[in-house]
């Protein structure tokens, strides 16, 4: 569990903006899967939306994003990007929706890697059922 602690410390974001509250699995550069449990005390939440909230598709895919970045950073054999950042996305797909009170399972792949480029696909689910699958690509020096 130590391993798994250490490799989220690899996200270079604040607490305020995590959406991984977990690491649940990780095969170190390979794949991963995580979790962020929506508390519905979020400050976005409050206008998206007023009386309905639901969690953001764009933090969907940055959740899948971090992921991402966590499963590339913890590659054995290859020393951790620098600045590694969101660079491109293919195939997004929003399939539903996640509210307060839910536990977003996010799951990730690193399919490629071409020098400081990192390619992954990524799949939430609420409850079993998708919300969101995408391609995307990460880039750092």
């Amino acid at each position: 569990m130590d391993d798994l602690i250490k490799a989220l410390s690899l996200l270079p974001h604040g607490p305020e903006f995590r959406f991984l509250d977990r690491l649940t699995r990780l095969d170190a550069g390979k794949n991963g899967e995580g979790e962020y449990k929506i508390r519905g005390d979020e400050p976005f939440l409050r206008g998206h939306f007023p009386g309905a909230p639901i969690f953001p598709g764009v933090l969907l895919v940055e959740a899948a994003a971090q992921l991402a970045g966590v499963v590339a950073q913890s590659d054995p054999v290859i020393p951790p990007l620098k600045g590694l950042k969101l660079t491109a996305l293919r195939n997004v797909k929003i399939l539903g929706t996640a509210k307060p009170g839910q536990i977003l399972q996010v799951r990730a792949e690193v399919t490629g890697r071409l020098g400081n480029l990192v390619q992954a696909r990524a799949l939430v689910t609420v409850n079993d059922a998708a919300v969101l699958t995408v391609d995307l690509a990460l880039s750092g020096e």
